[in-house]
């Protein structure tokens, strides 16, 4: 049976009637950018707060709406967690309805650039994606998976009908056409948002509507094979909506799709919050498994080079320990049926060791900070907790870790820049 080929689709993208371009240059940027947001699983609750402050009609109200509470219901059942996601969808449907979303008149592919403040350039293709067959075909994740995140984004999906945010996915394109097309934005695309957010990112968006730049786009990725960057939940869920729901709508899911032969992506590390686990019993507990240094004073962070693997123990008052030179049994124990390599991952020892030996069984207990060291620190400050910084992983080895069957542990990297949410979203059965 021949593999199914890697198809991104053209659509009707639904997009904020506030991001036309000439309401940009009338109203200024920060208007805007405050209609956007990163996805759902990146900020905190603070963070969240802020975005739901920020403007009534924030993509955050739409794709976070737990975070109203505070509490994410992904593993409490549907029942109990259906008005939050039919409150969703309510919203949805009203700003549908009084304009402040509306869909484009032609199918379209889009081109999405983001260039940051500190000059990380990416461009890709935001498109509809034809699911693959579960388990098999021309999309790969490279990332383990929980259920609750999974059941909460596809109640999400069913309550709104819609995809509001895209996954992140990888490919090698070359200089193939959907790269060419990809590039060539400015020359053949119609502008459709440009503006800056807070952080400083530079975001445009660009639709290309020609059936002839879509078919040779097509032609070009069938042949190709993508890796998930950022958004297994979210694939996973697409997967499952589809299961319940036959739908042909369902069939495709949101997705923006990067040349990292063009545009290699920034990859950086997600640190872990340990609340309440006070440093120095958590060294003493690793005394006959792992060598513990103590590190200098000052910005904490995973010294390079470090020996492989290690992570780095931050207590409250900033004091630093850097834990290496794992004992090798020890870690065949934990790991008995992975690879050398699977087992010498900073975040699978963490996973397998050394949560369990400081009893942390629940993955809810334990706060994920995506990138920033000093915001993982203050966090166990404020916790009376411990900080563990991870180095972050190789573009190289992730694929390699793919490429031989493996899957890394949840959260082991944090692909950048990510997509914003807000920029285009895709909805099944509006007009």
């Amino acid at each position: 049976m021949p593999r199914q080929p890697l198809e991104l689709a053209p659509f009707r993208g639904l997009r904020y009637t506030d991001l036309d371009i000439d309401r940009v240059l009338d109203s200024g940027e920060l208007e805007v950018a405050n209609l956007l947001a990163p996805p759902y699983d990146i900020p905190g609750p603070e963070a969240t707060m802020e975005l739901l402050r920020s403007d009534p009609h924030n993509a955050a109200h739409l794709t976070v709406p737990y975070q109203l509470n505070l509490t994410m219901p992904g593993s409490c059942g549907g029942s109990p967690a259906r008005f939050i996601y039919e409150k969703a969808a309510a919203r949805l449907r009203s700003w549908i309805d009084d304009g402040v979303l509306a869909r484009d008149e032609t199918p379209a592919l889009y081109v999405y650039e983001q260039v940051t403040a500190e000059g990380d350039h990416q461009r890709g293709l935001v498109g509809a994606l034809r699911l693959p067959e579960k388990g098999s075909g021309p999309v790969r994740g490279h990332e383990s998976v929980s259920q609750g995140p999974v059941l909460d984004r596809m109640w999400l999906m069913r309550a709104t009908r819609a995809n509001l945010e895209p996954i992140f996915l990888l490919y090698r394109g070359g200089d193939g056409a959907a790269t060419r097309a990809t590039e060539s934005a400015e020359r053949h695309g119609d502008l459709l948002v440009d503006t800056r957010t807070a952080d400083g990112t530079a975001h445009r968006l660009w639709a290309l509507p020609s059936t002839a730049a879509h078919a040779r786009i097509s032609a070009d990725l069938a042949d190709r094979t993508a890796l998930i960057a950022d958004g297994h939940h979210r694939y996973d869920a697409y997967h499952a909506v589809r299961e319940h729901d036959r739908d042909p709508g369902w069939e495709y899911g949101l997705a923006f799709l990067v040349d990292s032969d063009v545009h290699p992506p920034r990859l950086g590390a997600i640190h872990r919050v340990l609340p309440g686990l006070d440093t120095a019993t958590a060294i003493a507990a690793l005394q006959e498994i792992a060598t513990v240094d103590k590190l200098g004073t000052g910005a904490p962070h995973v010294p390079e080079p470090a020996p492989a693997p290690s992570l780095v123990l931050v207590a409250p008052d900033g004091t630093a320990h850097l834990v290496h030179d794992f004992d090798e049994a020890a870690l065949e124990r934990a790991m008995p049926s992975r690879s050398a390599d699977w087992r010498h991952l900073p975040t699978a020892i963490l996973r397998e060791v050394l949560l369990p030996l400081w009893g942390y069984l629940d993955d809810r207990r334990v706060r994920m900070v995506h990138d920033d060291a000093d915001e993982a620190v203050q966090a166990a400050g404020e916790t009376g907790g411990t900080a563990v910084l991870v180095p972050p992983m190789s573009v190289e080895h992730v694929y390699s870790i793919v490429d031989r069957g493996e899957l890394t542990p949840r959260k082991s990297t944090s692909f950048g820049p990510k997509p914003r949410s807000g920029l285009v979203m895709r909805v099944l059965d509006h007009p």
